[in-house]
């Protein structure tokens, strides 16, 4: 792991970690989404995801979100019409 990943790694609050995995996992929230609200890329959640999950868990992660639509702005459909901004707000933690 390198430094400024396990830096940025260690600074997060259980809650935090939680909130961004929610995120991760959600269909209608955005890479872009959570990067906005974050700083987080997708590249930071995917290695977050693989050092937080179990590793059955991160490969059934991967095999849902490898080309989800709903997870990547630029793919999706105009006509889906879901505002992933206000669908992220309400998901914290009870951490």
């Amino acid at each position: 792991m390198s430094d400024k990943f396990s830096q940025r790694l260690s600074s997060l609050s259980a809650g935090d970690k939680s909130a961004l995995i929610q995120m991760a996992w959600e269909d209608r929230t955005a890479f872009e989404t959570i990067q906005e609200r974050t700083g987080w890329s997708e590249s930071e959640l995917i290695r977050l995801m693989r050092h937080e999950l179990q590793p059955s868990s991160f490969r059934m992660w991967r095999k849902r979100m490898k080309g989800r639509t709903t997870k990547h702005r630029a793919l999706r459909s105009p006509s889906m019409k879901f505002g992933d901004r206000q669908v992220a707000d309400h998901r914290r933690a009870n951490c």
